[in-house]
């Protein structure tokens, strides 16, 4: 077999997972969109690849380039990656088949963690960097909590007693640019965690040599990873849009254009610092801080509380999935 067979097998898994992961978390980026009926569903996941896929000409690689260097280079190898991976994919699969907005993001890196523990051990990977990601699960809906109040607030004082329909009006042409910036974040922080999984196996196998710590991103890559994001989300996921959309809290023009712009404002400035964060999270908080400005009773917490679980589980839950792919690679006598 071809050395090149094996990377060439993983890149397609890989960009198998960016489509997935757009899949999944397309409902993040137009779910108040679509439940506000500012743009049909086939519209807005439109709406959405087109800005997902312009990402890579607004963003550097910092997220990516650290998503590389989160696992030792010296464990990293062809079979920990497929099997973080696969980690990976099946967490996100359970979780849409439940319609829960769970993170991508997370299930990727707790599937590369699950893995790289199971082969060597827990000093495989960069703790202060786990760490640093999964204290983000607290405080990416905070962040977006507190700027969805903050904004929805703002929006109540300057619309007063405007006629609704006037503030409707405006509000609906407004969600189409808020909209648009947060699937430019979705683009920029999320496909970029698969870039960094491509550049962790062109690292392995020696395609990419002599990087330093914050390895260069092939344009390739980048340009692969962006259109199959891209793609995912043209095919939509529509029960995480049902829950995001009208089980958490139901929406108006007003609510969702605030709420997409406490989530963009999160995504950009933890894309630009390098963070790799989840757009559940951030859209969620969104939602969850407009609706609290209004009236906190508006919120379905029950909703709420089922996503706060499956939130806390994803990390764990693809790590143990990614570490028993490993051991049953190793117990086939794959070489990982």
């Amino acid at each position: 077999m071809s050395p090149l067979l094996p990377l060439l097998a993983l890149i397609a898994l890989a960009l198998a997972f960016d489509v997935l992961n757009g899949f999944h978390d397309a409902a993040n980026s137009i779910a108040t969109v679509v439940s506000t009926r500012v743009l049909s569903p086939r519209w807005a996941v439109a709406w959405a690849a087109f800005f997902n896929f312009i990402a890579f000409l607004v963003f550097g690689t910092r997220v990516a380039a650290n998503i590389a260097k989160g696992v030792d280079p010296h464990v990293l190898s062809l079979g920990l990656i497929a099997a973080a991976l696969v980690g990976a994919i099946l967490w996100d699969l359970l979780t849409w088949w439940l319609g829960l907005p769970t993170s991508s993001s997370h299930a990727l890196i707790g599937g590369l963690a699950g893995a790289a523990i199971v082969k060597a051990g827990p000093h495989a990977i960069d703790v202060s960097f786990f760490l640093l990601t999964a204290s983000f699960i607290v405080l990416s809906p905070l962040i977006g909590g507190v700027l969805g109040f903050l904004i929805m607030t703002l929006v109540m004082r300057l619309a007063g007693d405007k006629p609704y329909a006037s503030v409707d009006h405006i509000f609906r042409r407004l969600q189409l640019l808020s909209a648009a910036g947060y699937s430019l974040g979705h683009g920029g922080n999320d496909a970029q965690k698969t870039m960094g999984i491509i550049v962790a196996a062109l690292l392995a196998t020696g395609h990419l040599g002599g990087q330093g710590a914050h390895p260069k991103v092939p344009l390739w890559v980048v340009l692969a990873c962006h259109a199959a994001m891209a793609a995912g989300t043209f095919l939509g996921g529509w029960r995480i849009v049902r829950t995001m959309g009208t089980k958490l809290s139901k929406l108006t023009p007003p609510d969702g254009f605030s709420a997409e712009a406490a989530g963009t404002i999160t995504l950009l400035m933890d894309t630009l610092l390098g963070i790799p964060v989840s757009t559940t999270h951030t859209i969620a908080g969104g939602i969850v801080g407009v609706a609290s400005a209004r009236r906190a009773r508006q919120i379905h917490w029950r909703t709420a509380q089922r996503i706060g679980w499956a939130w806390a589980a994803t990390i764990p839950g693809a790590g143990i999935v990614g570490g028993c792919a490993l051991f049953a690679l190793q117990t086939a006598g794959v070489a990982v």
